[in-house]
């Protein structure tokens, strides 16, 4: 099994990379992020995922061993495929979906192409208890730190809502909170109280 490659990029697709590895060109299926981080002439590492059917063999590359973990997760899930697995690693981080997983919050993986309703069920409830844990500053309910704002923008993306609608919300509350309030548990309790009905259907997308 092709477990990595460390290669020279010879050619850049929307999602997809060609690496140049001892004179032999392999062609590996990323994310965007990875495709427009990477510049042809460099030098590019990826951990890989062989993907083996009856008419082809196919690679998928990630820069992290934690992505190709959480893509071996989701590829195991019923109803998701290599497709579908990468367009989650395209919408969300590795945190955002442990933390959609462990409140047990579908709407996240509602938003990416491909899944539907039933699937992203599937992912929530097959998935719990086999990721690590989301980082601290992804975590409702952790105490202050530095960049407070940004903390609760990230936990409201994590639970469905764009990144604007996030954003804005959340330097809202934070703005006018008390010094006893300046918690992302307090914080994020008032931004969601913020995007209730009327406002959410304004706003959210």
């Amino acid at each position: 099994m092709i477990a990595s490659l460390r290669g020279t990029v010879v050619h850049l697709g929307p999602d997809s990379v060609v690496i140049e590895v001892g004179g032999v060109g392999y062609a590996v299926s990323v994310t965007p992020d990875v495709s427009r981080g990477a510049h042809l002439g460099d030098e590019l590492m990826l951990h890989t995922h062989l993907l083996v059917r009856e008419d082809a063999m196919s690679l998928v590359g990630f820069p992290t061993r934690e992505e190709l973990a959480v893509f071996g997760s989701l590829i195991a899930v019923s109803g998701v495929g290599p497709k579908s697995a990468l367009g989650v690693l395209a919408e969300m981080s590795i945190d955002q979906i442990a933390q959609a997983v462990a409140d047990e919050a579908d709407a996240p993986f509602r938003k990416v192409s491909g899944i539907g309703p039933k699937t992203a069920k599937l992912i929530v409830v097959q998935l719990a208890g086999k990721l690590a844990p989301p980082t601290a500053a992804s975590r409702p309910g952790v105490t202050a730190a530095p960049d407070l704002s940004a903390q609760v923008a990230q936990a409201l993306v994590g639970l469905g809502w764009s990144e604007r609608v996030a954003v804005e919300t959340a330097a809202e509350v934070v703005s006018g909170a008390g010094p006893d309030e300046r918690t992302v548990a307090v914080l994020l309790r008032r931004a969601l109280a913020e995007l209730g009905p009327a406002r959410a259907e304004a706003l959210h997308g």
